[in-house]
């Protein structure tokens, strides 16, 4: 029986709902209505509480049906905040409702989920646990997919659903976003992955949302170009147009005002001719071309749309690689372009800045100035920008700006961990801070406070992101967005076509519901697997043989490859865990690396770190390991790049076979891999019959090896110069104190490389 959740009074009234603490609001009831009754994908716009119908449909599943209810959300943050969330909302003891993260064990994580009512968690984590069978999903009510989007391809999502389908006989489940995808096909992929059929839709415009909402308001500011970053733009363009023309010549057609889009669709086809074999000679250089073409493109949108700090830095870059031994071809035909050489003088010696900084000024002096405690977001598509924004605004009376960036740690660009980031964001909430400026990390995914002002430093092209960004203002009180657009540049492109696709969006929204409601079957539940559950024909199985069940120990980033997900549709037992070594152990002899081919040929032409890893990674399995084994998977290894020698890749091969003993192997795809180390752990289980241990550890450099490796990561310094030198000098200290003249006594080491050395020697860090 349906509770009626209407009351007199403001505040819900439900068994499992703690009394006075959930505001009643008309379309939060009318939505829970259908979610009670299907499993349905709700789509409600940022800030109108996607929460409170999680937990609306949660507490009816758990009155009226029993079990337990998962919720899944993305990022740990999130976890945590929805777990403190539920404990003070939801009627239940404490202990019952559990935030489960990668903190707990693996084994005391089991004594948790049949203790708990009520399990948030990050999807990674429930789709080790079903992967290695510690827990199952047979006795669950009720799932909550929170940024249900992002159910597509590999992510855990769509396996925890196909698995809870599986092993449930009354699933129900609701996927909560703000904005799912322009498309029909990606909505319907998206419905699909979840077995989900019945869409909730609301925006701002509905009568039953509209007293809730809070005056937005949006405004965008267009900009000129200064005359100096025109000119400089002329010649990139130039530059590019020049590059295109070349192109064409070996046989390309392709518009001289190409656009990004244009560029990977022609570089798409031509890799396609490689791999089906119809390639012609010209096709490797027209596709080398095509890159400096889109480096000299990232040029140009940088001058249009960032200013010239970033673009300096940029051009930095480019000029240090194509001036390294290490660098691409392209990067190498740039910097020895005379019209990139002028370019590249032109900016160092210019001083004007992009407008777009004295604009934003304004609008977050005059925010603060009419109200002090105001909060505002600076949202900037590079990391570099974000940089040069927090230093101007730094500078400004009454602004307390702080940068937040994503995890990853890039060249001289630290990241900032999960941690770092939860204090940076309970400090703005505190007003230690008053702006916060923000890279795509702050869209979606944390638990950052509603804000007076969004600014877009620039606009972004995608409909998701842009709702995203507007929704962090205009909830508790009335908002202001801010777009800054560059006239006549790529800056009205996209701000034009994330405003189209927003429009795509709801229209293709309404025409589904539409959809749904007529073609709704009379009974809901018996019919919620229809969209996913796969018929025998689409996957290989593998009957079981006198119950012998090969176990493989997989390592936990595995999981995110879709590989374990193949593996988990046949016969085996899995063991999820932290690996040390290998990626696959399927015997106490045997364990494998699997490396997708383009990975792999990325690492071996990437810097000297991606190729002493990979060489690493290698040396410790054949270490520890009889057999070990390289899984190279999907392509062909010599048509992924046009970047480096087919005779570097064979050499790297060699090595790894001959002198590492591996055994390397190929597959064309995913399910491929899983059906060879399905059959490798056979092999070794059952007709060799091993048992099946993780073994090894990392090997730690040697001082050697670490001395070399540190001077090796000098732009312009190899290996084989990184030895010389040591050789030379003894010892790293001594390399640093010699002068550029003793430097260049060293076999390999000339002009350039010994006043890099010198530089990067003497230069005053500055972070």
């Amino acid at each position: 029986m349906v509770i009626d959740l209407s009351t007199k009074n403001k505040y819900i009234n439900h068994p499992l709902i703690i009394p006075n603490k959930i505001e009643e609001r008309e379309y939060q009831k009318n939505i829970t209505k259908e979610t009670i009754q299907d499993s349905s994908l709700v789509v409600l716009p940022t800030g109108l509480g996607k929460t409170i119908i999680s937990l609306y449909t949660i507490a009816e599943r758990l009155h009226n049906i029993g079990g337990k209810a998962l919720i899944l959300s993305p990022t740990k943050p999130l976890v945590e905040q929805h777990a403190q969330f539920f404990k003070e909302t939801l009627n239940l003891s404490s202990d019952e409702i559990i935030a489960l993260t990668g903190s707990i064990s693996p084994d005391k994580r089991i004594n948790v989920w049949k203790s708990s009512k009520l399990i948030i968690s990050t999807p990674q984590i429930i789709q080790n646990d079903l992967l290695s069978k510690r827990i199952d999903l047979s006795d669950v009510c009720h799932i909550t997919f929170d940024e249900a989007h992002r159910a597509v391809g590999n992510y855990a999502y769509t396996l925890i659903a196909q698995k809870y389908m599986d092993q449930c006989t009354t699933p129900h489940m609701i996927g909560i976003t703000a904005s799912p995808g322009g498309t029909t096909e990606k909505i319907t992929e998206v419905r699909e992955s979840l077995g989900i059929e019945n869409i909730i839709v609301r925006s701002e415009d509905d009568m039953d949302v509209k007293p809730y909402i809070k005056k937005k308001n949006i405004q965008w500011y267009k900009i000129d170009l200064p005359t100096d970053l025109k000119a400089i733009r002329s010649k990139l363009i130039a530059f590019r147009r020049d590059r295109i023309e070349i192109a064409n010549s070996l046989g390309l057609s392709l518009s001289i005002n190409a656009s990004k889009r244009d560029i990977l669709e022609a570089n798409g086809k031509l890799q396609g001719e490689i791999k089906s074999g119809n390639a012609e000679s010209s096709t490797y250089t027209i596709i080398s071309v095509l890159a400096e073409v889109m480096k000299i493109n990232h040029a140009i949108e940088l001058i249009e749309t960032q200013g010239i700090q970033p673009l300096k830095k940029y051009l930095d870059k480019l000029y240090s690689e194509g001036t390294s031994s290490k660098g691409s071809k392209a990067s190498k035909r740039i910097a020895e372009d005379e019209m990139f050489k002028f370019v590249y003088n032109r900016a160092r010696t210019c001083t004007t800045e992009h407008p777009k900084f004295e604009k934003m000024r304004n609008v977050v002096c005059n925010t603060v100035k009419y109200n002090k405690n105001a909060k505002m977001i600076v949202f900037t598509n590079y990391r570099d920008t974000a940089k040069q924004v927090s230093d101007y605004l730094e500078k400004l009376d009454g602004i307390k700006p702080i940068r937040f960036v994503g995890q990853a740690h890039k060249k001289n660009d630290r990241g900032l961990s999960q941690k770092e980031q939860a204090e940076i964001i309970q400090q703005f909430k505190n007003n230690d801070y008053n702006v916060l400026v923000a890279t795509s990390v702050a869209e979606e995914g944390l638990d950052i406070p509603a804000t007076d002002l969004v600014l877009f430093y620039e606009p972004v092209p995608s409909e998701i992101r842009s709702i995203q960004r507007s929704g962090r203002t205009g909830r508790q009180q009335d908002g202001q967005v801010i777009v800054l657009i560059t006239k006549d540049t790529r800056d009205e492109g996209y701000y034009w076509s994330s405003i189209n696709k927003e429009k795509r969006m709801k229209q293709t929204l309404k025409n589904l519901k539409l959809t749904c409601s007529n073609n709704k079957p009379k009974q809901n539940q018996s019919n919620l697997s229809t969209f996913t559950k796969k018929q025998p024909s689409e996957q290989i199985t593998h009957k079981k043989s006198n119950d012998r069940i090969p176990k493989i120990i997989v390592d936990t980033r595995e999981t995110k490859s879709g590989v374990p997900g193949n593996l988990d549709n046949m016969d085996v037992e899995l063991d999820i865990k932290t690996l040390e070594i290998g990626d696959y152990v399927v015997s106490d002899d045997t364990a494998i690396e699997r490396k997708e081919v383009s990975d792999f040929v990325s690492s071996l032409i990437g810097n000297g770190e991606d190729k002493q890893k990979i060489f690493g990674q290698l040396s410790d399995l054949s270490k520890e390991y009889n057999n070990p084994i390289l899984i190279i998977e999907g392509g062909d290894i010599n048509t992924v790049s046009s970047n480096i020698n087919p005779n570097a890749i064979h050499g790297a091969l060699l090595s790894m076979s001959i002198d590492m003993g591996i055994t390397i192997m190929y597959t064309r795809d995913k399910q491929d891999t899983a059906n060879l180390i399905r059959i490798l752990a056979t092999r070794e289980q059952f007709e060799r019959n091993k048992s099946v241990n993780a073994h090894g550890k990392k090997s730690s450099r040697s001082v050697p090896e670490q001395q070399e490796y540190l001077i090796s990561a000098i732009d312009g310094v190899g290996a084989t110069s990184a030895k010389n030198l040591l050789n030379h000098f003894g010892s790293i200290a001594n390399i640093i104190n010699a002068s550029e003249k003793d430097l260049m006594k060293v076999d390999l080491v000339g002009k350039s490389t010994a006043a890099k050395i010198k530089n990067i020697s003497n230069v005053e860090y500055s972070n």
